[in-house]
């Protein structure tokens, strides 16, 4: 995970004890677990809006299509 160590993890939890103290550390994380979670459905969005427009677009062309090949027939 990210290349760090066991220990590497102990001394960043600590500095975060020393920063936040041990009574707001659970809210600390709570909002973290927020943001994180907020931030995966903002992508999740993104990616089904993105999805739909594509779609969306590959119908248009589709119907374009169709209706030339009808004109085209009509001539």
């Amino acid at each position: 995970m990210f290349g760090l160590g066991a220990t590497e993890l102990i001394i960043i939890l600590v500095i975060v004890l020393v920063i936040f103290g041990a009574g707001k550390l659970p809210k600390v994380m709570k909002d973290m677990g927020k943001g994180v979670k907020s931030f995966k459905d903002a992508m999740n969005e993104e990616e089904k809006s993105t999805t739909v427009e594509s779609a969306s677009t590959d119908q248009a062309t589709t119907s374009t299509t169709i209706e030339g090949q009808t004109n085209k027939e009509k001539s």
